[in-house]
Order: C-alpha cells, then sequence, then structure tokens
C-alpha cells in the first residue's frame, strides 16, 4: 500500500462491508481500529471515515487485493455471526478484485472450517495459486 489515500480507501471500503448487514458492531469496530493502527492511520481520519464518502481507490497487485479480501472475511467473521447479506457481498467483492471466484469459494469454506476463523498465509497464497494452473 504506497499512499495514505489508499489506506483510507482500503478502511472505507472495509467500513462499508461491515455496515451490509445493517449494523456495525463493537468487535467490528474493534476489528476496523485495529486494520487502521497496523495502516498507521491517524485516529481522527479513522474516525471520519464513518462519517463521509469516500471514492474506493483500486489494489494494483494481486497480493494487495487477496490480503484486502481476507481482511473483509476476517471482519465477516469477527461478530460470530454470518448473515446471508455478507456472504454475498464479499463473494460479489472478490470478484470485483478480479480475483479466481473458486479460490474466493474454498477460501471462506477453509475460514469457515478453522475454530479460530482464520487460515494461515501460506494456504491462503496456496489456494489462489492453484486456481491459476
Amino acid at each position: 500500500m504506497n499512499t495514505y489515500e489508499e489506506k483510507l480507501s482500503l478502511l472505507a471500503e472495509m467500513v462499508a462491508f461491515a455496515i451490509v448487514d445493517g449494523k456495525l458492531h463493537d468487535r467490528e469496530y474493534q476489528f476496523l481500529s485495529i486494520v487502521a493502527q497496523e495502516l498507521k492511520v491517524a485516529k481522527e481520519d479513522f474516525k471520519n471515515i464513518f462519517h463521509q464518502e469516500l471514492s474506493i481507490i483500486p489494489l494494483k497487485s494481486e497480493s494487495q487485493r487477496i490480503q484486502q479480501f481476507y481482511r473483509l472475511a476476517l471482519l465477516m467473521h469477527c461478530d460470530g455471526v454470518l448473515h446471508e447479506k455478507e456472504e454475498i457481498a464479499i463473494k460479489q467483492l472478490g470478484v470485483n478484485m478480479g480475483l479466481n471466484p473458486f479460490a474466493i469459494k474454498r477460501i471462506l469454506k477453509a475460514m469457515e472450517k478453522s475454530p479460530t476463523r482464520m487460515i494461515d498465509a501460506e494456504t491462503l497464497i496456496n489456494i489462489f495459486k492453484e486456481q491459476l494452473n
């Protein structure tokens, strides 16, 4: 991620996804706050994302798109409730990012089977690599 604007865009996309079910849960907000800290986004800018509409800047590299997809998938699971709207939205977001639909399904299935809802980075990358062959 190169620019501060790209980081804000990434967070704006995550906020929009977090409220797709009609509510921003406390755990979702906490997760978003952690991501903002990791991206070194100022607290005031993070808070402003919830009150303004930012344009989404597409991520150029596939690895960044995979990483963002995984963040969204983690966000989807962090409140402990999987809403149908979230499942539909994440699949659509993944396709819109240019990610392979079969890899998307496999990632979501692997996360669903995991007791922590997390998968390791190697598994994540390998699933997407397999779909290229």
